[in-house]
């Protein structure tokens, strides 16, 4: 018997002994693929987390429904606390996967001009960037760049139009009203109808007292107007405007607010029925910045800042800070292919999203980019969830029009930056040929 029962050890010992073999050789050989590209860069392009609605005490939202908001924790279109916290959060989650990568070392103090932030000069932009520094790089002072006066609009990260004459404005006008449908912005508010009377029930705005006035018009009814002006942000005046500052505060209540009920002003909200709401804030952007042509406009200095970043020598990181506007001009501007959000109600670029753009390097020397969408999904916002590699950030992969994107989800680096590069000289070749336009 006991002979057997040594056997039967040997033969289990043997048995154990083989399986960690080849589970060690699995995880060599996982290893071995996963480090046969070496990441040295990345460059960030974000939207601000969190904020107050735009407007404050006494304003539209005040007036267009007899509820009481959520009792914001900053003023009007600052970075709320709990933007606050997510950005943190975000920052640590990028030290982490920085650091399983190769690129930071634990507890990371950068060299000069290794490590880049930048943001536009308003509290929510210039807060999310200092959140996110210390979440990435808590044991080192990273200082945020402000080329302008503190609360001060910064043009480089503003969908400013840089060139605008009567033949350009009727193309790009032509162009919106085909993507309505034809039937130029009353498509679109006609393929928004039903979220536009969702959000006048969640909002039981006829029984305020603002909308009883006729102060904000017929949001079913009343047509809206799309502005083109030179040296100015496309500008939408009527009942598109106006849903979308209420739509845009009832989803920063939803962030806030974990009471689903509460958030919804005590109605009964489905996932799908907030997507319906954030899909006014979507069509609201595709309009205004979505147009690839006007967008090569919009977006022109921010694409020279990237490609600029993509190519500064020493650079290992950098974050840019900005608003939705910047990265759908960008996007845009760059042709990007449909996408798909999961986890989000904000269709394009949910609050506190980073355009990542990461370079990679093969053992060949070849360079090669990855480019994705990362955000936090609704439940991570709601309720503050740790990021970590076991639980990360949405993470989707982005890829441009007529750019080769190999089957592991990489762009060669001479691909990405012909396409900037290209971009770039858009807004040039744009110029010249609605000039001559008008010059014949």
């Amino acid at each position: 018997m006991k002979r057997k029962w040594m056997a039967l050890m040997m033969a289990m010992l043997m048995l154990f002994c083989t399986m960690a073999a080849s589970a060690a050789a699995s995880e060599a050989e996982e290893e071995g693929e996963a480090r046969e590209y070496t990441l040295e860069q990345v460059v960030v392009l974000s939207r601000h987390n969190i904020r107050s609605p735009l407007s404050g005490k006494g304003s539209l939202l005040d007036d267009i429904t007899p509820h009481e908001w959520f009792p914001w924790t900053s003023n009007a279109g600052e970075l709320s606390l709990k933007g606050a916290m997510l950005e943190t959060t975000m920052g640590q989650y990028f030290r982490l996967w920085l650091e399983n990568e190769g690129l930071f070392p634990e507890n990371y103090i950068p060299k000069d001009g290794a490590v880049r932030f930048y943001a536009n000069g308003l509290q929510r932009t210039q807060a999310t960037a200092h959140y996110f520094s210390t979440g990435l790089l808590p044991v080192s002072v990273s200082p945020v760049e402000r080329h302008v006066d503190y609360d001060e609009l910064d043009t480089m990260f503003l969908p400013i139009i840089r060139f605008m004459n009567d033949g350009y404005d009727e193309a790009i006008q032509a162009e919106i009203s085909e993507k309505g449908g034809g039937e130029g912005l009353s498509g679109y508010a006609e393929k928004e109808a039903d979220a536009l009377k969702l959000l006048m029930e969640v909002t039981d705005m006829e029984e305020s007292e603002g909308y009883k006035s006729g102060t904000y018009g017929n949001l079913l009814e009343d047509e809206s107007v799309l502005t083109l002006e030179l040296d100015k942000e496309p500008a939408m005046s009527g009942p598109m405007k106006t849903a979308t500052s209420v739509a845009d505060a009832l989803v920063l209540q939803y962030y806030e607010e974990t009471d689903d009920q509460k958030a919804a002003f005590g109605h009964e909200m489905s996932e799908e029925d907030w997507k319906a709401i954030g899909g006014i804030l979507g069509n609201y952007q595709e309009i205004l910045f979505m147009t690839e042509d006007l967008a090569v406009n919009l977006a022109h200095p921010m694409l020279k800042e990237l490609y600029a970043e993509m190519n500064a020598q020493g650079r290992e990181f950098t974050f840019l800070c900005g608003h939705d506007s910047t990265i759908a001009s960008t996007l845009s501007a760059l042709g990007v292919e449909d996408y798909t959000l999961p986890g989000a109600i904000e269709p394009q670029t949910p609050i506190g999203s980073k355009l990542v753009f990461e370079r990679w390097r093969n053992q060949e020397g070849e360079a090669f980019y990855k480019v994705s969408l990362v955000y936090q999904s609704v439940e991570q916002l709601r309720e503050i969830q740790p990021l970590s590699l076991e639980n990360p950030p949405m993470i989707v992969p982005l890829s441009f029009k007529d750019v080769p994107v190999s089957e592991n989800g990489m762009i060669a680096e001479k691909d990405l930056m012909d396409l900037f590069r290209n971009k770039i000289d858009a807004f040039d070749e744009i110029q010249e040929a609605y000039s001559l336009e008008e010059a014949a």
